[in-house]
């Protein structure tokens, strides 16, 4: 077997990859020696702008296969039939901190899944949590600011996080979900996944249902306590990675069932709250779980730069058969992450190993911008429509149509009988254990109680008390105790 050679990245044999070019022995270092000013500079262009959000993530190869016929609710094509896999790649993150963060720390995790389908790449951008802080975008920079690190003292203040949760009284769903026992998964192979949103389903016939995703891990649920959770940190900071890496390449393969709940699209106007609200579920009783397939997670990256960190999810990648809903948060997020991804990776990101479609061809007039690999030949017009057998429109809609009236303006959305920011917190509360009531209490109280003014405090106990009677109470006197100590 030949001896492989080292060479410069135009190709130039290295002769000596050990030392510098100087002048004479001991002497200076000569700007003529290609090679280490082609290392250095490449080495400080190693690394490019980290999510501002899901900066900290883990990611993996697999499959879907489909396990039950749903082929009565969308005409997607990776769906139409039981057996039927469909290569993907899931990413899995953490939310507020950066890319150097610890992995069990109590936050939100990001679960979004790219599926290599034959009519292009779909992705699905959810969380392991069911609902979110807010409803609107237009809060989200804000909401994002409250909870990453302070401009003047750069670490996460608990000041400016209360102060938000008080001025969003629709956050006390998911504070809820976030202080109790699922707030700190133990591994991500053993939490759930959401898509959050609500999306759109079509059929044939062009019938619209309202979809919710759920992801349910086959490894079961199993979560830290805080202590567990700082012991851990203390021990292996990339835990999370750590447990996924090697359980994959043991053969462990983490698997999840994926189940939909569907509403036909006539009964969303008169439902009892907006079923577009991300800070609300659906109940079960309402929308029973319904099983469409497993996926399944067996082969790690070769790479995570390339492949962990270069990997671009957005919500707007649809394929025929499923679309968006007026789910404020998901319009806005249609255009949000799409838009992060050009900043972050450039215009041509699509066209990276782990973003291009795999089961299908990218065939459209996108030209140039930095690093483009796909531009095409002498032969292919940059424009549409033309009489040189380019890429041409299908004329079928990948989803259905929403209908829409009224006037243009900012509005809240629309009320209905059943919508306010606390009913659905206080069911929460009210389903758990009196062991998972004391650690959520427990959890709260001890970050409220670091906030300094006494206004915000209220502001927060007024959203408890609101949930139920009982959580209410117990947070305001665990805090009024922790202040007093």
């Amino acid at each position: 077997m030949s001896k492989r050679v080292l060479t410069t990245e135009s190709g130039a044999p290295v002769a000596d990859n050990q030392n510098s070019a100087t002048a004479g022995v001991g002497g200076p270092l000569l700007l003529q020696d290609q090679h280490l000013l082609e290392k250095l500079a490449r080495f400080n262009r190693e690394r490019i702008p980290e999510r501002v959000v899901h900066a900290r993530g883990s990611g993996a190869y697999g499959f879907f296969e489909v396990t039950d016929d749903v082929t009565a609710f969308t005409k997607a094509d990776f769906l139409n039939e039981i057996g039927k896999k469909t290569e993907l790649f899931i990413r899995f993150s953490t939310v507020a901190d950066s890319l150097g963060g610890a992995d069990a720390v109590r936050d939100p995790r990001g679960f979004a899944v790219k599926f290599y389908t034959e009519e292009g790449n779909y992705d699905l951008v959810g969380n392991n949590t069911p609902v979110f802080f807010i409803k609107d975008p237009i809060k989200f920079p804000d909401f994002i600011h409250s909870q990453k690190r302070d401009p003047f003292t750069g670490k996460q203040e608990p000041d400016n996080v209360w102060d938000f949760w008080a001025h969003a009284p629709e956050a006390t769903h998911q504070v809820t979900w976030l202080m109790g026992d699922r707030g700190i998964p133990a591994s991500y192979r053993h939490m759930n996944g959401y898509g959050s949103h609500t999306y759109q389903w079509t059929n044939e016939a062009g019938e619209a249902f309202f979809v919710k995703y759920h992801f349910k891990t086959n490894q079961g649920v199993r979560s830290l306590s805080a202590d567990q959770a700082a012991e851990l940190v203390g021990k292996d900071a990339n835990s999370h990675q750590t447990d996924l890496l090697q359980a994959i390449e043991r053969g462990v393969n983490p698997s999840w069932t994926l189940y939909v709940q569907i509403m036909p699209a006539a009964e969303a106007a008169n439902y009892r709250f907006n079923p577009f609200d991300l800070t609300k579920v659906w109940p079960h009783a309402d929308y029973p779980l319904q099983r469409v397939g497993r996926l399944v997670l067996d082969r790690n990256p070769d790479n995570v730069f390339a492949e962990v960190e270069q990997a671009a999810f957005s919500p707007n990648n649809f394929v025929p058969g499923i679309g968006p809903s007026p789910d404020k948060m998901l319009q806005g997020r249609l255009f949000a992450y799409a838009d992060a991804h050009r900043y972050r990776l450039g215009v041509n990101h699509t066209q990276l190993p782990v973003n291009a479609p795999k089961a299908a061809v990218a065939d459209n007039y996108g030209r140039d911008g930095f690093m483009a690999t796909r531009n095409g030949s002498r032969h292919d017009k940059n424009y549409e429509p033309n009489s040189y057998s380019g890429p041409a429109q299908t004329d079928a809609a990948l989803s259905a149509p929403l209908a829409i009236s009224g006037w243009t303006g900012t509005h809240e959305a629309p009320l209905h009988v059943k919508d306010d920011d606390f009913f659905q917190a206080g069911e929460l509360y009210r389903l758990m254990s009196e062991d998972e009531k004391k650690r959520l209490v427990a959890n709260i109280a001890g970050g409220l109680s670091q906030v300094s003014r006494e206004d915000v405090i209220e502001k927060n106990l007024a959203h408890f008390h609101a949930a139920d009677p009982d959580y209410g109470k117990r947070v305001e006197e665990a805090v009024r105790a922790l202040r007093e100590d």
